[in-house]
């Protein structure tokens, strides 16, 4: 992709407004919260104090609108404390620039690091550094710079307490996780009526699998349907596509079938059922017709082998989700997953930073950019006759993350925002005059607004954020005209030089594509391989070496898909896997992994006789894979005659048969999609 056509296509990536659900109840606690923080210290402390807790208040509420599982008081807290402690150094050193300077320069580069531990992470971080840059003018001594700093970890407490006394929706992420995954297995049964070789997007099981790790306090309160139907829910999906699939499964055509897609529409029915009911938090409402079809006792008669195992399974499993689902519902054991104190994760991620600190390193180099562009920000802001300098290191900063698309996305959205926000707020101030308190009641509304739209685009609520802090300088004494003009030029200047910065010193997804797709290989080999040795000895503990390998696949595939999207929109040629290539070798990666759980739906029972054939599929699977992922690495097309098609006499069984065919081939199309590219 040229130059022209990503910055258009990023352009427009970054404008755009996404339809979500609002959540205004939400929103208004967050504005509540802020209100009562900058009304008190208003009244008691005055106009300078109120601008510093608004920031704090503000800020901390703002972090609670992450993505992250962690309880919401605690993204509050750990928000106001940090920025507390931001703003104090900042102070610190203030009065002398070169000192101050450098700690900016190294206070950045650490914010820049801390997207390894995470988005929330990083916007916390960032945001930090560009509330640093303004509140660090307000004090005038020490002591009074210590107090604005407790003022800002006041904020965060305030909305951390409001959180607790105004619980709404508190497990509603939660529950939203776990619906979604259900909902979309409801919906990859009703696709695979229709096409027995429809893809599924792990992403929704990942997605519960990470809200089901929570605290012990959380554990202790964690209401009882979020305990169990994510496990019923990971079992439900190979199960689906093993009874769709003609292969292992039913005849494409005939009664089979049809008992077949009848099945799969009420287990889309009572799928649909269950999430509904754990998003409401109700007791499922259950379609008599669903239950009818699962309950049909002919099911016996008319399927046979593999596809009357896997129907027989589907109709227990979706019993047990639907027992989960009720009050009384009982938990699955071992479902519950620990996540560690916040503080605990402290020495993990400079762990975790230390290893990035390599030159090929997204996130280093993200570090790097960051830290520079606010420096040369700073200083080109500071020297302008502009006044107010510190606005083009905080729009670069704001603007600025880990990957091409975002960064240029959100330069454009935060310039086009800040200027349609600041005319808005600008003639609110020339036409009406605000006062002191005025202006603190129209800066709460825009950052109710904010809270509001935050999650449809960042545009939109750049719009409200710009006349948030338009309306909260004004409150502190700065006149319009002290805060406009100078406004839009450093945005605009802080905009460019974020762009600047990525292109000078990129870090491209496209090079790294092909590590990417060989890490997926290996993944998906290595839980083939698995799958198999099972099938040679069935007696075996089983443990978690299959688990982790699905794990590890999903991780890999997402990781894939999400650099191949990155990718798409970067203005840097192809280094030997084409926009083509990339896209065939997705498909026959997913193919790979969906035999491979269609094998896994028919692992034998423990007292089954031993496959002792299969032992050395695995092994042949497992070589070639690792082979092959080498291949991809150092640009050859990889070559798969280590796996051998086995016949009849060989292995008997018909579901490991057709399974390590469709391998096979599975392998061979990646072959074809990399001779191509």
């Amino acid at each position: 992709m040229t130059w022209l056509r990503s910055l258009k296509a990023t352009a427009r990536s970054g404008l755009k407004v996404e339809r979500r659900r609002l959540e205004p109840l939400v929103a208004l606690r967050g504005a509540v919260g802020l209100g009562a923080v900058v009304g008190v210290s208003l009244a008691a402390f005055g106009p300078a104090v109120a601008v510093s807790s608004a920031f704090g208040a503000f800020q901390a509420a703002v972090a609670t609108f992450q993505r992250s599982w962690r309880p919401r008081p605690t993204l509050a807290l750990a928000s106001g404390v940090s920025l507390a402690v931001s703003t104090f150094l900042g102070y610190l050193t203030a009065a002398h620039l070169v000192l101050f300077l450098a700690l900016l320069t190294v206070w950045t580069f650490l914010a820049g690091l801390a997207w390894v531990a995470g988005p929330t992470a990083g916007v916390i971080a960032s945001s930090n550094v560009a509330i640093m840059l303004v509140t660090v003018t307000l004090p005038t001594s020490v002591a009074a710079a210590a107090g604005h700093a407790l003022v800002i970890a006041a904020g965060g407490l305030v909305q951390a307490a409001l959180i607790v006394a105004v619980p709404l929706r508190r497990w509603g992420p939660h529950r939203d996780a776990l619906a979604g995954a259900l909902a979309a297995e409801a919906d990859y049964a009703r696709r695979l009526r229709r096409d027995p070789y429809a893809p599924f997007d792990p992403v929704p099981l990942m997605t519960a699998r990470s809200a089901a790790a929570v605290t012990r306090r959380q554990a202790r309160r964690r209401p009882a349907e979020l305990h169990g139907a994510r496990g019923l829910a990971e079992r439900i999906r190979p199960v689906l596509a093993s009874l769709a699939d003609p292969a292992v499964g039913a005849p494409r055509e005939g009664p089979q079938r049809e008992r077949v897609r009848e099945l799969l529409d009420a287990a889309g029915a009572v799928l649909d059922a269950a999430a509904d009911a754990i998003r409401h938090g109700r007791a499922a409402a259950l379609p008599p017709a669903a239950l009818a079809a699962l309950r049909t006792p002919d099911t016996g008669a008319v399927l046979t082998g593999p596809a009357r195992r896997a129907a027989v399974r589907l109709a227990a499993l979706l019993e047990d989700v639907v027992e989960t689902t009720r009050p009384s519902g009982r938990a699955e054991p071992g479902e519950a997953r620990a996540r560690p104190p916040l503080v605990s994760l402290v020495p993990v991620a400079v762990r975790d930073a230390r290893r990035e600190l390599r030159p090929d390193s997204p996130v280093f180099r993200h570090a790097v950019r960051v830290a520079a562009v606010v420096a040369i920000g700073y200083v080109l802001g500071t020297a302008l006759p502009f006044g107010h300098g510190y606005w083009a290191p905080i729009a670069a900063v704001m603007a600025m993350r880990p990957d091409f698309t975002q960064t240029y996305a959100r330069s454009v959205a935060r310039f086009c925002g800040t200027l349609l926000g600041v005319a808005l707020a600008t003639a609110v101030v020339r036409l009406a005059v605000p006062g002191t308190y005025t202006s603190a009641a129209l800066a709460v509304g825009c950052a109710f607004g904010m809270f509001l739209l935050m999650r449809t685009g960042y545009a939109a609520a750049q719009v409200c954020v710009s006349a948030y802090v338009v309306f909260l300088l004004g409150m502190g004494g700065e006149t319009w005209d002290q805060t406009v003009p100078e406004r839009v030029l450093l945005t605009l200047l802080g905009g460019v030089l974020a762009m600047l910065a990525y292109a000078v010193y990129p870090a491209w997804e496209t090079p790294r594509l092909r590590g990417r797709l060989a890490d997926w290989l290996a993944a998906d080999g290595r839980y083939a391989a698995g799958v198999l040795a099972h099938y040679a000895d069935p007696a075996a503990p089983r443990g978690t070496g299959v688990r982790d390998a699905v794990l590890a696949t999903r991780t890999a595939r997402v990781a894939w898909q999400e650099a191949h999207a990155r990718a798409a929109h970067e203005p840097v040629r192809h280094r030997g896997l084409s926009h083509a290539a990339a896209d065939a070798a997705e498909e026959a990666l997913a193919q790979l992994g969906r035999v491979t759980m269609l094998l896994e739906a028919h692992l034998p029972d423990r007292d089954a006789a031993p496959l002792p054939a299969a032992a050395a599929l695995a092994e042949g699977v497992r070589r070639a894979t690792e082979r092959g992922a080498r291949d991809i690495r150092e640009r050859r097309v990889p070559r798969w005659e280590e796996i051998a098609v086995p016949d009849d006499a060989g292995v008997p069984d018909p579901v490991v048969r057709h399974g390590v065919r469709l391998l096979r081939e599975a392998l061979e199309s990646l072959s074809d999609a990399l001779e191509e590219s």
